[in-house]
């Protein structure tokens, strides 16, 4: 496939990604086989792929408005990558039909029997019931919807025109924009995670999520930047100065998880109060152990030692690796979260949980392939792109 280097556009885009599409289309309909089969099991394990490709999309919403904000200099050449990954929030809305359809399969509190036998059910039925539950989730995606759709249409403008109003405009947007994210996350959060078990409740719960969504991220655009490098694509752009900072990034929010992660922990462990202690007594029954285990060592422990030395974050071979390992992770982090409210005596894998991430997958790649081929790779027209690329603040 050819490659301009002044217009950082591809020349040739005859089916590029549609590969994607079939998988996606083909995993679903497996998928929508296994709901006539086990619909329970077919919910959770949509739900697990669901929220895991709205994370992704989460995070490059955060990236964007992060860069504008702190008027980074560096990330320059990697902001268009993170303006695609958030430009599929519409279609991450489709995708979420199928949980609103399997409400009953998937929160105990959808159902007016099971609140009238249970008095803290009761207490939280002003929030907890399905209108109010559907209205939250139209909002968020509008939110969210509305401030990508902005701040991306800002950025292909200034493609177009040297303008400095269009930088300014995109901080105003992302100052508030922030807010709402931060706002919008946490409840989005409470509202597909935390509520699979009502009777449970953590503060910071929303910052846990907040935390894997933009590790994920990260990773996305590290994996799809060094398959670039190995066609030759932006090699001279995004140098191994940007992958060093990338995994500045990914260690930093690394640890920033694991604080997450075990201040959550923690604090439930020491308070002792047995509606708290239940959700991770449950992960700590039969094989939900090993999960557990798995998430302290897999997603902390070994990618913390491992990207500790300054120099391997230049090394591509383990940037690779860790790409792939921390996507990996995040996805085994949002099963421990979900799969214990559907069995939580031991994990029960099902080819569902495959079949239903291949499909929206399938679908998420395609259309973040389609964006990449409809505009430049890099937003050629801003003001500290050649300092991005040199690396100078």
């Amino acid at each position: 496939m050819g490659f301009d280097k002044n217009s950082y556009r591809f020349s040739d885009v005859k089916n590029r990604g549609w590969i994607y599409l079939v998988v996606g289309i083909a995993a679903l309909a497996l998928s929508l086989f296994g709901y006539f089969i086990d619909s329970e099991q077919f919910f959770h394990s949509y739900l697990v792929a669901f929220v895991f490709w709205c994370t992704i999309g989460l995070g490059g919403l955060f990236f964007v408005m992060i860069h504008y904000l702190t008027n980074a200099t560096w990330s320059v050449v990697i902001r268009r990558l993170a303006e695609n990954v958030m430009s599929i929030m519409p279609l991450v809305a489709i995708f979420a039909f199928p949980v609103l359809f399997g409400l009953g399969d998937l929160y105990h509190w959808s159902h007016a029997d099971a609140v009238r036998s249970d008095h803290l059910l009761q207490g939280k039925s002003a929030y907890l019931n399905v209108p109010f539950f559907i209205i939250r989730l139209v909002i968020y995606f509008i939110i969210w919807i509305l401030l990508s759709r902005y701040l991306f249409r800002l950025s292909l403008r200034q493609d177009m025109e040297h303008n400095d109003s269009v930088l300014r405009r995109a901080v105003k947007i992302s100052a508030p924009g922030m807010i709402l994210f931060a706002v919008t996350v946490t409840f989005f959060s409470f509202d597909l995670l935390m509520s699979l078990d009502a009777h449970w409740y953590s503060t910071i719960f929303g910052v846990y999520v907040f935390a894997g969504s933009f590790l994920s991220l990260l990773s996305f655009i590290t994996i799809y930047i060094i398959s670039l490098r190995k066609r030759g694509i932006l090699a001279e752009t995004i140098t191994l100065e940007h992958f060093r900072d990338l995994g500045k990034l990914i260690f930093a929010f690394l640890i920033f998880w694991g604080y997450m992660a075990f201040s959550q922990y923690f604090l439930i462990w020491y308070g002792n109060i047995p509606e708290e202690t239940v959700w991770f007594l449950h992960r700590w029954d039969g094989s939900w152990k090993i999960i557990s285990l798995i998430l302290v060592f897999g997603h902390f422990v070994i990618p913390f030692f491992v990207l500790f030395p300054m120099e391997i974050k230049r090394n591509i071979p383990v940037m690779t690796v860790m790409g792939v390992w921390i996507l990996f992770m995040h996805w085994i982090d949002i099963y421990w979260i979900v799969m214990p409210s559907y069995d939580h005596h031991g994990v029960q894998f099902s080819w569902m949980d495959i079949t239903s991430m291949m499909g929206i997958g399938g679908f998420f790649v395609w259309r973040f392939l389609r964006n990449i081929n409809a505009h430049p790779l890099v937003p050629i027209n801003d003001p500290r792109l050649e300092n991005s690329i040199k690396i100078i603040s």
